[in-house]
């Protein structure tokens, strides 16, 4: 009765049943493996018009919980996160059912060498690109505020990811077969489901069976750290 009183007291819900929506929102977050907290349902049905289209809802909904950091906005569960040994190098092998959200703050692309990926980032600097043995010009396109990530040259990997759960543990991942949208392209912050998966010695060894590659992106951490990423490769060249 709590919960109703408080959502029909915010004036963009006042015609309709505010309730029900939310209850239908929270459940399709939660079919995600992003069931969302109270408190971030509280201010996201704040800003909604309750006669929108519940599918409507829905995304946009799941649209804003991506960009936010998980560790405030979804629900924790000891069920939904790392164990506290996870990363345990003294563990041989261990498998974990989950699901288990995470978020990404690093990824390396560990199957070129660093000194080779701070030349690509040079080269985009310079707006080049190379097709083939060929060296062309690259005009961005004004349109995509992700332009400095056009021209990259993809990689078939492995790569090696940093992630974070709900509680705010951070355990490192190593891609052992290529996995559709990781890569030094995907977004910083983005989310991901881990799904019967082994760690071993501590590292979480992934395969395409076991993500399922929800998205999202934190604005600010990517940002940060693709300004920063030139300067960390050559100092781990060094």
């Amino acid at each position: 009765m709590a919960s109703q009183r408080q959502y029909a007291a915010t004036p963009a819900m006042a015609s309709g049943n505010a309730e029900d929506v939310a209850a239908s929102i929270s459940a399709f977050l939660a079919s995600k493996h992003v069931p969302p907290t109270q408190a971030w349902m509280n201010g996201f049905m704040s800003t909604i018009r309750l006669n929108t289209p519940i599918v409507a809802l829905q995304k946009t909904a799941l649209f804003r919980l991506l960009a936010t950091d998980i560790t405030t906005s979804i629900t924790k569960s000891p069920a939904s996160c790392f164990a506290a040994n996870i990363t345990d190098p003294q563990v041989k092998e261990k498998h974990v059912r989950g699901p288990i959200t995470v978020q990404v703050l690093d990824i390396e692309d560990i199957g070129r060498s660093r000194w080779s990926q701070v030349e690509a980032i040079e080269a985009q600097e310079r707006g080049e690109t190379t097709k083939g043995r060929e060296v062309i010009r690259v005009v961005p396109d004004e349109n995509s505020s992700d332009a400095a990530t056009q021209t990259e040259s993809k990689s078939s990997g492995p790569h090696k990811l940093l992630l974070q759960d709900a509680y705010g543990m951070h355990v490192y991942a190593m891609e052992l077969t290529p996995i559709n949208g990781v890569g030094v392209q995907m977004a910083i912050g983005a989310k991901l489901v881990l799904k019967d998966f082994i760690v071993a010695r501590g590292v979480l060894l992934l395969e395409p069976r076991n993500v399922e590659m929800l998205g999202g992106k934190a604005d600010t951490w990517d940002k940060k750290w693709r300004e920063d990423r030139k300067k960390v490769l050559k100092e781990k060249a060094a």
